[in-house]
């Protein structure tokens, strides 16, 4: 799983610390770092609840486009 650099640019954004979107979303500060470091796989759940706290669709932040994908 690749790093999620969209997620980590939204909050970013919003001037929201890891802890203040953990927070937002109820769940731990590390649940919101390994979804930005690729190492955790979060809910649907999870993922609508982050989009909507950031303002942002789930293929903003979580469609991972194939590099073929892009190429065609």
């Amino acid at each position: 799983m690749a790093k999620n650099l969209k997620l980590k640019a939204a909050r970013a954004a919003k001037d929201m610390s890891q802890k203040e979107l953990a927070e937002a979303v109820d769940v731990a500060r590390q649940t919101i770092n390994l979804i930005e470091l690729g190492d955790y796989n979060p809910s649907i759940k999870l993922c609508r609840t982050i989009c909507k706290v950031l303002g942002k669709t789930l293929n903003d932040l979580f469609w991972e486009e194939n590099e073929n994908e892009s190429e065609t």
